[in-house]
């Protein structure tokens, strides 16, 4: 598998070509300003001992505290955190959010653990790296098999060890322990919010006929999206299988079917694909919503997609992007297309500080403000660079957090 830090390092290698930044600029943000490994010793329900490897990776903080999510994950390690880490900064500059670029994990297949392991890990974590989290220092929240719960488990053992009660040193959490409305639907409903802003621009027709790679809380929940606003979802995937219909698909049924038999595959009326195949279907919109590196230069050739959002993170290779560009395929990237999900986890930390609750409608409105804003920023800076999307988000972002280390 590509290792996602270098892929990271080589969009930044990219953007200082197109536009001079400084060799001293560029030299401070290839390194994290710190990676911390962790051993976290948990007592399992057998009674024996095992110990699990964690991270953190604290990026930059230029523009603000630390932020970003922990994924529990078998194939979770410190090249994969770091590459995180740094795309969490760049996004929360794209987002103009008063926060910096952090990530976190830990090596674990949480599938294999029951609820009180889980419990018993996520505080082990707590407890490993409390002296650095806080409100005005790193700000944790959820990702890859994490979740609200995970996040309550975490913020009341910061509150045991440090006293602090403001709740704004995890984001994502439970509306009851101090979450924000609207933190499900966050990074979907920021990647349409982005997709309606640019589609005319890059020419996609007013009904999209729409193809959604991870089943998961961002795809299940950005399929939902796309149909209520009239556009067709013809396919859609989850870790096993993927199925295909042309004419579209019965999004309420499928999450019936899936909750029943516990996968998408052999739902009536549509047709069993791999998630190789799903990925070449020919399509107005491609959303590949799941892990990184699923579009390489070894299936580039063959995307036929006319425009790719990346709900995502780093799920398209440097060298695929150079592909698609000559192929003339629009990829509106990751650190545009889902930083919704950051953006309201921005507003849950800023509503827990100001010990105030916000309306659902209020959090989708400023939401939707912040989201249009950045598309259209980022489309002037690709266009002012003649360059695609991705680099024109990486430019508008180096060009905020150079602005603030300064």
């Amino acid at each position: 598998m590509q290792n996602p830090y270098q892929n990271a390092m080589a969009q930044l290698d990219k953007v200082s070509q197109i536009k001079n930044f400084g060799e001293d600029f560029i030299e401070k943000l290839r390194h994290p300003d710190r990676d911390i490994r962790i051993s976290i010793p948990v007592k399992m329900d057998d009674g024996s001992l095992k110990i699990f490897e964690g991270y953190r990776v604290e990026y930059n903080n230029a523009l603000g505290p630390y932020k970003g999510g922990i994924r529990y994950h078998q194939d979770t390690e410190i090249n994969e955190v770091k590459a995180l880490a740094f795309w969490m900064a760049i996004k929360c500059a794209v987002a103009n959010i008063p926060m910096g670029g952090g990530k976190g994990g830990v090596t674990v297949d949480p599938k294999k653990l029951s609820k009180s392991e889980l419990e018993k890990l996520s505080r082990g974590w707590v407890q490993k790296l409390s002296d650095i989290l806080g409100p005005k220092k790193d700000v944790p929240a959820p990702d890859v098999n994490t979740t609200p719960e995970i996040m309550a488990w975490m913020a009341d053992e910061f509150e045991k060890i440090t006293g602090d009660k403001t709740r704004a040193t995890f984001t994502g959490k439970p509306i009851e322990a101090g979450g924000s409305e609207g933190r499900g639907p966050a990074t979907g409903l920021g990647g349409f919010y982005v997709f309606d802003t640019l589609r005319g621009q890059l020419g996609l027709p007013e009904k999209c006929k729409v193809v959604i790679q991870g089943f998961g809380n961002v795809g299940a929940n950005a399929a939902k999206i796309f149909s209520q606003n009239g556009h067709t979802i013809i396919a859609v995937s989850d870790s096993k299988s993927a199925i295909f219909n042309e004419n579209g698909l019965d999004l309420k049924k499928i999450e019936e079917h899936k909750k029943k038999t516990g996968a998408l595959k052999d739902f009536s009326g549509t047709k069993n694909i791999t998630n190789a195949e799903l990925l070449e279907l020919s399509c107005d919109l491609l959303v590949p919503a799941a892990f990184e590196n699923v579009i390489t230069d070894a299936n580039a050739e063959k995307i036929k997609a006319k425009v790719i959002l990346e709900l995502a993170n780093g799920p398209i290779t440097p060298k695929a992007d150079e592909i698609l560009f000559k192929k003339n395929i629009s990829v509106i990237p990751d650190v545009l297309a889902n930083s919704g999900g950051v953006t309201v986890s921005y507003f849950e930390w800023d509503q827990n500080l100001k010990n105030e609750h916000w309306s659902e409608n209020k959090v989708f409105d400023k939401l939707k403000l912040m989201m249009e804003d950045a598309a259209k920023k980022i489309l002037e800076k690709a266009k002012e660079n003649k360059t695609y999307l991705r680099m024109g988000a990486f430019i508008l972002a180096l060009e905020r957090i150079k602005e603030k280390m300064l």
